[in-house]
C-alpha cells in the first residue's frame, strides 16, 4: 500500500463510524484484527469490537470527530481527534484520543487506542 492508501483507509474508517456504519467499519478491519485499549489493557478481536461500537452507535446517534490530526505512513497510520457525541436524550459529551493503527494488505490488523480515564468515565456517566 502507499501512504496515500493508508491515509485513505484511515479516513473511510472514521468517518464511516461517524455514519453509524458498522458494515463498513467491518469491511476496514482484518478478519484477525487485535484491538487494545489502554484503559483496560484487554484486546478486542473484530466481532467484540463490532458489538461495542453497535452499543456506541445506539446510545450516541450524533457522532463526529473533531480535531482530526491524522498522519499516515508505511504500514499505518496514526490519528488524534476529540471524539464528539450527543446522546440520545440530548446530552453531550466528548472524548480526546489518540489511536495509532497497523494496516496489512488494505485492512487494519491492529488497532492502539488510547484515553485519559477520567475523560471515558465522563464519556459513559
Amino acid at each position: 500500500m502507499t501512504v496515500a492508501a493508508e491515509h485513505d483507509l484511515a479516513v473511510r474508517f472514521f468517518d464511516a463510524i461517524e455514519r453509524g456504519d458498522a458494515a463498513a467499519v467491518a469491511a476496514c478491519y482484518a478478519e484477525d484484527v487485535a484491538i487494545w485499549h489502554n484503559t483496560d489493557g484487554l484486546t478486542q478481536g473484530r466481532d467484540e469490537n463490532l458489538k461495542v461500537l453497535s452499543g456506541l452507535i445506539r446510545y450516541y446517534p450524533e457522532r463526529r470527530y473533531a480535531e482530526r490530526r491524522l498522519t499516515a505512513f508505511p504500514g499505518g497510520f496514526v490519528q488524534q481527534h476529540v471524539l464528539r457525541a450527543r446522546r440520545s436524550d440530548g446530552a453531550e459529551r466528548s472524548l480526546p484520543a489518540c489511536v495509532i493503527c497497523q494496516v496489512k494488505d488494505g485492512r487494519i490488523t491492529r488497532l492502539d487506542e488510547y484515553f485519559d480515564s477520567a475523560h471515558q468515565a465522563a464519556f459513559i456517566a
